[in-house]
């Protein structure tokens, strides 16, 4: 077993504005800047920088000029191979003419996301965007009955998203097993960046508690998947449908060391019929349970996960998620 601090070191990390309460607003959130954003593929020649007032912001040819964030300046910087804290410390128009004397005047393309007047990012052409959207639209419809956890101490949602990348940290209330005698739950966090901040991936588990700093306690079978932002990055959705739905899967039919049995799901458990995800709070004794007569087990892939009694599934003690101070 061990403790996963992924959605801890976000909690800590996100500002106020980059907290959402539900799937549905961070979706629409992500929709929406999606629908007001723009990739722009410029010569490096037609890429200048220069002073408005005592702004530096960049001009984009015919796209006009884009005001920079930090995430896209410090990116202007290292393809001018200049250090972007030296630029800091420079005038304006100090800072312009060295960035118009080191930026790169090659034949590739640069690949730029504008949304609105705002730089978002700046790349070469081996870069590869996926869309937050996307990912949120795979989660929902694999999904559905994950939700986030409890707010923590501080009011986090575990669902994050802001300048450089969303994070989502998703569990099933309702989808306890039983291993080795006791009871787990399944959980995955998923992150993702449409500015090349951060690699996409997925990490699913089976936990025992959540406490209110958003730590991860007594996990198993952690499973982790991710993938640069190159080549057909899209492809990458498959794997993470793959992974969500196996441990849906898992949460509501005998263990994958089982062999296969046919499975009625419980009707008490709510289900998502339209793609998006329902917010479903830690229910006490909503604990699945079914009874697999003469089944025998096969032996598990990974031996730190204890065999499930024979002839039994997931009739786990009744319990709700642990929520610790």
């Amino acid at each position: 077993m061990s403790n996963l601090m992924h959605a801890h070191h976000e909690l800590f990390k996100r500002t106020p504005d980059e907290q959402f309460d539900s799937m549905e607003s961070l979706f629409t959130h992500c929709e929406i800047q999606r629908n007001n954003s723009r990739d722009i593929w410029r010569q490096p020649q037609e890429v200048r920088p220069r002073i408005q007032g005592e702004s530096l912001i960049l001009g984009a040819g015919s796209d006009g000029d884009l005001l920079l964030n930090d995430w896209s300046f410090s990116q202007l910087c290292r393809l001018a191979l200049v250090s972007k804290e030296t630029v800091n410390r420079v005038a304006p128009d100090t800072a312009s003419r060295i960035l118009n004397d080191t930026l790169p005047t090659g034949s590739k393309p640069l690949q730029m996301l504008a949304t609105n007047d705002k730089l978002r990012s700046i790349h070469g052409v081996a870069y590869s965007r996926l869309w937050n959207s996307q990912l949120l639209d795979v989660v929902c419809q694999a999904g559905g009955d994950f939700c986030p956890p409890p707010p923590a101490m501080n009011g986090g949602t575990g669902l994050y998203c802001g300048e450089q990348d969303l994070f989502c940290f998703l569990i099933d209330p309702t989808g306890w097993i039983e291993v080795g005698g006791e009871a787990f739950a399944p959980g995955f966090f998923v992150w993702n960046s449409e500015v090349g901040r951060r690699s996409l991936g997925i990490s699913t588990f089976w936990f025992q508690k959540v406490c209110r700093n958003h730590i991860v306690w007594d996990a198993i079978e952690v499973v982790e998947f991710k993938r640069k932002h190159t080549g057909n990055i899209s492809e990458s959705l498959l794997e993470i449908q793959r992974l969500i739905e196996r441990l849906d899967r898992k949460a509501g039919c005998p263990p994958r060391w089982f062999p296969s049995h046919d499975h009625q799901s419980d009707g008490n458990k709510p289900r998502n019929n339209n793609g998006r995800c329902h917010e479903v709070p830690p229910q006490r004794g909503s604990l699945k349970r079914h009874r697999h007569e003469g089944i025998e087990p096969a032996q598990p892939r990974r031996q730190a996960v204890h065999a499930v009694e024979p002839g039994r599934c997931t009739d786990a003690r009744k319990r709700q998620p642990d929520i610790r101070g």
